[in-house]
């Protein structure tokens, strides 16, 4: 690896990528000011400019409901900077790293989708995404696309800091039971992404074989519901004072909390061709939301 080019460097897996990525090469990590994916043209003109040997793109148009009513501008980001990224990548014969998400899929049944799953997006958001996805496999650019779900980091904003946050302050919160995904930490997303990075550097064979779609997600399964207990179990049992106990989060229905965007109830992501593939082992959802728990604890910041 001569060079790895990061896009999305300060969101939450951008922020963990940059610490995941740094041993394993030079690394030029671009915020939105200087690699802004609605800028086709100048995401080309950095490529041109950097040729590194490897392009990361943590970067994307995440809010979901917003998408609803700005269709043009998930779509500019979310699929036609991807397809920009995707051909530069092809040109200079340049890995591509992508990051996509269980939005794809329609949420139907209650068993793990695989990555050969008919897809079927319920959002403008999922939309984009998929279309992101297709435009990279039609591009013919060697790349590992990453698909994962329910990110969180102690940095930025997530569901678990906003349990803590409304638990402080209320004696009950109303919280989506009916569905269900893996909790997966932008730690874990970046630290696995470095790990088959380098495992891709050190073994031919690997790279004619891996390029293709994995989900990156922890292991295990949760609803939101019983997340938010866990993550205030945990609080409390660390010292946190709050309002709200366990006891005290109600369970609700998705059709109790209506959003612009319709969300897949099932969320669950097989990841053992990942596993499979790179060698790796997915912990359990709780390891690293405790560890999460735990630092923000620590900083005093529950």
């Amino acid at each position: 690896m001569n060079k790895i080019l990061l896009l999305g460097a300060n969101g939450q897996v951008g922020w963990e990528l940059q610490r995941s990525l740094a041993p394993l090469a030079p690394l030029v990590a671009c915020d939105r000011q200087h690699g802004d994916l609605s800028d086709l043209q100048g995401l080309t003109r950095l490529i041109d400019e950097e040729r590194p040997s490897i392009i990361v793109n943590a970067g994307a148009y995440t809010a979901v409901d917003k998408a609803e009513s700005d269709i043009d501008g998930a779509r500019r980001v979310n699929a036609e900077a991807v397809a920009t990224l995707a051909m530069a990548a092809r040109k200079q014969e340049t890995w591509l790293v992508h990051y996509s998400t269980d939005y794809v899929f329609d949420g139907s049944g209650n068993q793990p989708f695989d990555e050969d799953a008919i897809t079927g997006p319920l959002s403008i958001y999922g939309q984009s995404k998929l279309e992101g996805e297709e435009a990279i496999r039609k591009s013919g650019c060697r790349h590992l696309i990453f698909r994962t779900s329910w990110v969180y980091a102690s940095r930025g904003a997530n569901f678990a800091k906003t349990m803590l946050r409304l638990a402080k302050d209320r004696d009950e919160l109303r919280v989506i039971a009916d569905q269900f995904g893996a909790p997966t930490s932008a730690e874990l997303i970046a630290d696995v992404t470095a790990l088959a990075l380098q495992r891709l550097a050190y073994d031919a064979k690997l790279r004619e074989q891996a390029s293709g779609t994995y989900h990156l997600v922890a292991s295990g399964e949760t609803s939101w519901h019983h997340y938010a207990q866990f993550v205030i179990t945990e609080a409390i049992r660390l010292g946190s004072s709050l309002r709200t106990t366990p006891e005290n989060i109600t369970p609700i229905t998705t059709s109790e909390y209506p959003l612009p965007a319709r969300r897949p109830t099932n969320s669950r992501l097989a990841n053992s061709k990942l596993q499979q593939t790179f060698n790796v082992v997915l912990p359990a959802w709780e390891y690293h939301v405790q560890r999460m728990i735990r630092e923000l604890a620590d900083q005093g910041m529950i």
